[in-house]
């Protein structure tokens, strides 16, 4: 199993962008599949999940968009409205189950991660 995230990069206040995820080893629509993030000094924290329906932390609703290509075996988050305090490294994930929790510790496969800079 792997994933490997890309996409991230920086941007000013207000910009968008889109990470991807693809899976290896698995099929993404079977799993409960999740963007995290990290910023310096903080824990890691859920940001967006997609199982059988999606779910977004509050701080990211009507901005952030997560979905999945079954063909491609990919994850994306589209992120919009982008603001200095989203910076952080974007990790994604999947739990070994198509049902959704919260916890960064139900997620057993991990990606290495990737950045994401919002400059005001």
């Amino acid at each position: 199993v792997q994933l490997v995230e890309s996409g991230g990069g920086s941007v000013h206040t207000g910009g968008s962008l889109r990470l991807s995820c693809v899976a290896s080893g698995y099929s993404v629509s079977r799993y409960c599949m999740g963007w995290f993030r990290q910023a310096p000094g903080k824990e890691r924290e859920w940001v967006a999940l997609i199982g059988r329906g999606t779910s977004y932390v509050d701080d990211v609703k009507g901005r952030f968009t997560i979905s999945r290509d079954n063909v491609k075996n990919t994850v994306y988050l589209q992120m919009n409205s982008l603001k200095p305090e989203d910076t952080a490294m974007y990790y994604c994930a999947s739990r070994a189950d198509v049902l959704c929790w919260t916890p960064v510790t139900q997620y057993k496969y991990w990606g290495q991660g990737t950045q994401v800079t919002v400059s005001s």
